[in-house]
């Protein structure tokens, strides 16, 4: 179970960090999974509502969802703004 946790959050990070959108072959590759388990957990995450997918010819491209996106900013500015007070 937290093999399978850490591999959607692989997934999830993955995706935040390419904004101009992935295909599922490509997130299978950066975060080394099978393209099928890769699929997986792109439907529980279009599921959850953490990213978004746009259909471009054949191709589905993945993309994080911008308020998503800002929140993790806002949340990893906090972090850091933290460490520094220290």
């Amino acid at each position: 179970m937290a093999r399978r946790k850490n591999t959607k959050e692989l997934i999830f990070q993955i995706i935040k960090k390419h904004p101009d959108g992935l295909t599922i072959q490509q997130i299978a590759k950066l975060a080394k999974v099978s393209r099928i388990t890769a699929t997986i957990y792109v439907h529980e995450l279009l599921g959850e509502g953490k990213i978004k997918e746009r259909k471009i010819g054949v191709y589905r491209l993945i993309f994080p969802k911008e308020s998503f996106i800002e929140e993790v900013t806002d949340e990893e500015l906090l972090k850091k703004l933290r460490r520094a007070l220290k």
